[in-house]
């Protein structure tokens, strides 16, 4: 499989193609608009599954059956702000989207990416933290993403820079750099554009 159809897979999902019902779906959309209220005011690790159930008005037990634990709570509001950004980089003008040598689109992801990290902190913190991170479906696909790319510029040891190259994004690092070294996501992404230029020197 080249690595744009493995992007559209790991974009699709396992849950693609099924229905929901109404009530099922009237409680998803309560849950998680409680969540996002009660996650921007204390961030994922000062919040619990009681607290979310009673935000939302539903019981513990409906809840359990669709979200296990936080952090799949926070997989599901973070998930519509990773797609539209994965149906950019498939579809979407260059250099973000195709049409752009491989340096400029790396340098275009990671100007994306700190947008996401900067606007999205608290979710991204309670999904893709530790080794948690390498597990998630949008991790997955900005490797292939990046891979991609490397492939393309015909860079050596791709399996080995990908993850290198991806560091940088962890949602730990992000949020050191701006809330304890006060950098502004003006600085980070200068800093990651120097980075693409030196790993993909036509950025």
């Amino acid at each position: 499989m080249d690595e744009p159809s493995r992007q559209r897979d790991l974009m699709a999902g396992p849950s693609a193609g099924k229905q929901e019902r109404a009530d099922a779906a009237r409680n998803r959309t309560r849950v998680l608009d409680a969540a996002a209220r009660l996650f921007a005011e204390h961030g994922p690790g000062g919040v619990s599954m009681q607290d979310i159930a009673r935000a939302a008005g539903v019981g513990k037990g409906t809840l359990y059956r669709r979200y296990p634990d936080i952090a799949s709570i926070a997989v599901a509001l973070l998930d519509d702000h990773e797609r539209a950004l994965q149906e950019k980089l498939l579809r979407g003008e260059p250099p973000l989207g195709p049409g752009a040598p491989p340096g400029e689109r790396l340098a275009a992801f990671y100007q994306a990416m700190v947008e996401l990290l900067d606007q999205h902190t608290h979710l991204v913190l309670g999904t893709e933290t530790g080794r948690s991170r390498f597990a998630t479906g949008a991790y997955g696909f900005w490797r292939a993403h990046v891979a991609a790319l490397l492939g393309e510029a015909g860079t050596e040891d791709r399996e080995a820079t990908v993850d290198l190259l991806l560091a940088p994004l962890a949602p730990e690092v992000f949020q050191f750099q701006r809330d304890q070294l006060g950098l502004d996501v003006r600085q980070i992404t200068r800093a990651l554009t120097a980075l693409a230029r030196n790993i993909v020197p036509d950025a």
